[in-house]
């Protein structure tokens, strides 16, 4: 007896495009038409930027134009796009802004303020498709072209919304990475610092353990020269540790009374 087999029902695939998804731009432009659909693409420096319009099509509306970083101009810059949209048929408009250390921001915060769909294009991706442009010249003008033809590929990234939690973890987050920084360069000047007043001190803790739950700065503090050191004695330190009411070991304020490298050095040096 033969036996039915039931043929499964091939589900329709998925739409794959070439290019980052949160670059895609391709079913906006089919919806409006390619004649329709306008790039704005930004060259971003840090007191002045430049800018031209384009359609899909790379049409140019706008010719490269240069906008300086104020209130004013980055007001009049988002006007006249506004105005060329509407005069050229241009129903649907992305403003493809290269990023440019921290200088694009005040730009993309003008047109995104203008209620644009601001995008971001690495230099990198801008860089690859300039080269085949213009291989041994790099003007302002080729960079346009190259952040226009990255937007039109898919590599004009939307940045999408955070929310107040997101940002307040993040902004913890680098103030954190800050402070390591801070307190890294500043151990650094300390041991230094150390090094230059009583040679020797520091290379008898574990670095470690230099300035965690360490006697070596309280002793140092307080009898800043080998000199001092050896005149006070591993019982000279322990009775100030004490008064300071800081944990020690008695075996760690010898070490560090008798067997100091820089009292070594002094009796060294003694005629």
């Amino acid at each position: 007896m033969a036996t039915k087999t039931r043929k499964r029902k091939s589900t329709g695939s998925k739409k794959r495009f070439i290019g980052k998804p949160n670059g895609q731009i391709q079913e906006r432009v089919q919806a409006v038409g390619p004649d329709h659909f306008g790039i704005v693409s930004v060259d971003c420096a840090k007191r002045r930027s430049k800018w031209m319009l384009c359609n899909f099509y790379g049409k140019v509306v706008v010719e490269p134009t240069t906008v300086e970083h104020t209130t004013g101009g980055l007001w009049a810059m988002t006007q006249r796009v506004r105005e060329a949209c509407r005069s050229e048929g241009l129903i649907d408009t992305i403003v493809a802004v290269e990023m440019t250390g921290i200088y694009h921001k005040p730009v993309q915060r003008a047109f995104r303020k203008a209620g644009f769909d601001t995008r971001i294009v690495h230099p990198f991706a801008s860089n690859h498709y300039r080269r085949p442009l213009h291989p041994d010249a790099k003007t302002d003008d080729h960079d346009l072209e190259a952040i226009f033809h990255a937007a039109v590929n898919g590599y004009g990234l939307a940045t999408l919304p955070v929310g107040e939690v997101y940002q307040s973890l993040q902004a913890a987050s680098r103030h954190r990475h800050n402070l390591v920084k801070q307190r890294s360069r500043l151990m650094v000047q300390m041991r230094r610092l150390l090094h230059q007043t009583m040679p020797g001190f520091a290379d008898l803790f574990e670095d470690d353990h230099l300035f965690h739950k360490s006697i070596a700065l309280p002793i140092a503090l307080q009898f800043p020269s080998s000199a001092a050191i050896r005149a006070a004695g591993a019982t000279g330190i322990a009775t100030y540790l004490a008064q300071a009411k800081v944990r020690f070991q008695m075996r760690t304020a010898q070490v560090a009374g008798v067997s100091s490298p820089a009292s070594h050095a002094d009796r060294r040096n003694d005629p």
